[in-house]
């Protein structure tokens, strides 16, 4: 029962990789861009949503969305400000180099806002724990809440892309900047909704990981930030699946390494399971290798 109790644990750590996970594959399946602030800005809706909670005294759900809205509007900000001018830089190192100097900018400016304490982030998840076999298996309201919460998220994101004009219009950027413009599709605005959605997302993610673990400084989101990357790259970056199926993957193999092998080398083991992956499946499990034309 332990295992199954561990696999649990690792489903729901898995889920909050994939919905980080999820902001990296969008904004890299259409902007071509790697957004390494995209941990810190977990950090940032974190922090709002704290003092949305404590010195505002709102509600859980009210205090989500001021969450959602700040690093919404952060992510479209970024965009415009350190991301939309290097676009079209002779050099991708360029954009990389402003992502790290973006990544530590957030990083001072939650120090210098919120301090360098570790705080405790609280569980206003009230929901009753559900247990199973009779009782010798109790799965926690937090587990429930984030497994829930990934697979609304990916089917709600599936659903936008395939159903939508804006989801097509993404689709279209994706593939051929050029040809979407011509074809009257606002690129720029296209990209930034990107932006949008995968902030938003990251606010939400935020949510359940420091719920789950309650432990908050401004620091705090760079490695759920590249563990979440290397779920993108280790499903296959730019697939919207297959960022769920390997922020899954991943918190199982973290757990599981956690329980069964070492606490202190398990994030070792994740980058080598990694690698492994990439040296049998360069494109990701499903990443889909792409014919450059000449």
């Amino acid at each position: 029962m332990s295992f199954l109790s561990y696999l649990i644990n690792g489903v729901s750590l898995g889920s909050i990789y994939a919905i980080i996970a999820l902001g990296y594959t969008m904004v890299y399946g259409i902007a071509k861009m790697l957004n390494f602030a995209h941990g810190d800005v977990i950090m940032i809706g974190a922090f709002v949503m704290l003092s949305a909670l404590n010195t505002m005294s709102l509600p859980l759900i009210p205090a989500v969305l001021v969450a959602v809205v700040a690093c919404t509007v952060l992510g479209v900000v970024i965009e415009r400000v350190a991301y939309r001018p290097l676009r079209n830089a002779a050099s991708p190192l360029a954009v990389l180099i402003t992502a790290i100097g973006v990544s530590y900018l957030l990083q001072n400016v939650a120090l210098l806002i919120f301090g360098a304490n570790t705080v405790s982030f609280p569980n206003k998840i009230t929901l009753p724990a559900l247990s199973l076999a009779g009782g010798s298996l109790v799965i926690s309201s937090v587990t429930i809440v984030t497994i829930v919460a990934c697979v609304v998220i990916m089917i709600a994101l599936l659903l936008f892309i395939n159903r939508t004009k804006a989801g097509q219009a993404m689709l279209a950027v994706s593939e051929d900047k050029g040809a979407a413009q011509l074809m009257g599709i606002n690129v720029d605005g296209t990209i930034a909704l990107t932006f949008a959605i995968g902030s938003a997302l990251a606010a939400i993610a935020g949510f359940l990981l420091f719920t789950a673990y309650p432990s908050l400084d401004p620091y705090k989101g760079a490695m759920p930030g590249i563990k979440a990357f290397v779920a993108a790259v280790f499903g296959g970056i730019g697939s919207v699946p297959g960022a769920m199926i390997g922020g899954i993957l991943l918190g199982i193999i973290e757990i599981l390494a956690k329980a069964y092998i070492s606490s202190q080398l398990s994030d070792a083991i994740v980058f080598a399971v990694l690698i492994i992956v990439l040296i049998v499946k360069p494109t990701g499990l499903l990443g889909k290798k792409i014919q450059e034309k000449v």
